[in-house]
């Protein structure tokens, strides 16, 4: 079968009860994407007993192999099935499960073939290049009935769920002003041409991208700071976690901000061409600025906070909350260790991220990372990037997800795939 043909499939929903997994009641995973993050999750839940891992997907064929070996020591059996194809792997009807881990240019592509087999998906941060990839997504997870978990681990996590209550309960005043400090991108010289590695499907590896010679550096764990498979580290390469915190602490995961301006810099040349340096400045209905910048600006403008990786500010009439993976800090150090009663406003508890989205395809209840925050939570770095490249401040309405009187912003909102891949 064709690509097109294959990608215009649209099954029923395919949710199955428990009591159709076989008798050890597991929930039967395809892994698609098991290189350096997808190695991760696999190391993750290869030993979870509600898991059982069925086959793997990948474009390089050592991912493959390790992976199923790894799986195979596991369980003692090598029944695991490898595909370089995601399409086939999809196609399998005793899958339930699948977690996406591939470069972000094909994110909404699985996931929309993923959604349409009625397959549960684990979803990697971004949500993909583009709004129309997100606003996409989120209309196949509807339409047919399939949990959404987005990767952003971060709800999952004592830090950021103390952080959250923290300011949802007033105990640094109103919440006036959210600095994040990302990730900073670098500078990599233009690559020779290179032959691609025996074992190594390149042409599937760049899809819908446009074409591009082979190079190692290109299609390492870089290419997120090449602009034609990500928006770097505004977004897929860490910004858009930070983002997504800032969203769920300021209770905005069915909005976003309604202004968006700021600059970036960009590489003069070199083969990575996104943003090195930003600083963004998102506002809110509520009054509420979100100030985006990678690590070395968030430290210029805010030495007082001594920020380190993935570190966010909140910033109230009444103080402060500096939150990290590693670290919470408040103006009030009681505040890190806080209870809170049963009049307080709560938000979901997950202490693990990857157990919570088990735990929804088992009861239906909706994961702490859902399809419509994380597409609100892409829409902010998309807004970032537009307005960064325009170089203008853009008003934004979230309710028609559209800039206002701005059609050349709007028009950033979708980015071309190459033939024969669309949405």
């Amino acid at each position: 079968m064709n690509r097109r043909t294959f990608t215009g499939f649209a099954l029923a929903p395919m949710i199955l009860p428990a009591s159709a997994r076989g008798a050890n009641d597991k929930i039967n995973m395809g892994m698609i994407g098991v290189g350096g993050m997808g190695s991760g999750h696999l190391r993750a839940l290869v030993n979870n007993s509600a898991v059982r891992i069925t086959a793997i997907c990948d474009v390089r064929d050592e991912h493959t192999a390790r992976a199923r070996d790894a799986v195979s020591t596991a369980y003692n059996d090598s029944s695991c099935a490898g595909y370089r194809d995601f399409r086939e792997l999809l196609a399998r009807r005793d899958i339930d499960a699948v977690l996406i881990a591939v470069p972000d240019h094909w994110h909404a592509l699985i996931g929309l073939e993923a959604a349409r087999q009625g397959k549960h998906m684990y979803y990697e941060k971004p949500m993909g290049l583009s709004l129309a990839e997100s606003q996409a997504m989120r209309a196949a997870v509807k339409r047919n009935g399939v949990v959404f978990q987005f990767g952003t681990q971060q709800r999952s996590s004592f830090n950021y769920r103390q952080t959250a209550e923290l300011i949802r309960n007033g105990r640094i005043g109103q919440l006036k002003t959210i600095l994040i400090g990302s990730a900073n991108s670098q500078y990599v010289p233009n690559q020779p041409t290179q032959p691609v590695p025996a074992g190594f499907d390149y042409e599937m590896w760049l899809g819908p991208a446009p074409w591009a010679p082979y190079t190692f550096e290109r299609t390492t764990t870089r290419w997120t700071l090449i602009y034609d498979y990500s928006l770097g580290c505004i977004s897929g390469a860490w910004g858009v976690h930070d983002v997504d915190s800032a969203q769920w602490v300021n209770d905005a995961d069915s909005t976003g901000p309604i202004e968006v301006e700021g600059t970036g810099e960009y590489p003069a040349d070199g083969l990575f061409d996104t943003a090195i340096h930003w600083e963004i400045e998102h506002t809110y209905a509520n009054g509420v600025k979100l100030v985006h910048m990678d690590m070395q600006t968030a430290k210029k403008r805010a030495p007082q906070f001594s920020f380190g990786n993935m570190a966010s500010v909140f910033i109230g009439t009444e103080g402060w909350i500096y939150v990290s993976r590693q670290s919470l800090r408040a103006h009030n150090p009681a505040l890190v260790r806080e209870k809170f009663g049963p009049n307080d406003s709560r938000v979901v508890r997950s202490d693990d991220h990857k157990r919570n989205f088990l735990d929804a395809i088992r009861t239906g209840a909706q994961p702490i990372s859902h399809i419509e925050s994380a597409v609100r939570s892409d829409t902010v770095c998309q807004q970032a990037d537009i307005a960064m490249r325009l170089r203008r401040k853009l008003r934004w309405n979230p309710v028609a997800e559209r800039f206002i009187d701005d059609e050349a912003a709007n028009r950033m909102l979708s980015r071309p795939m190459r033939s024969p891949w669309h949405l």
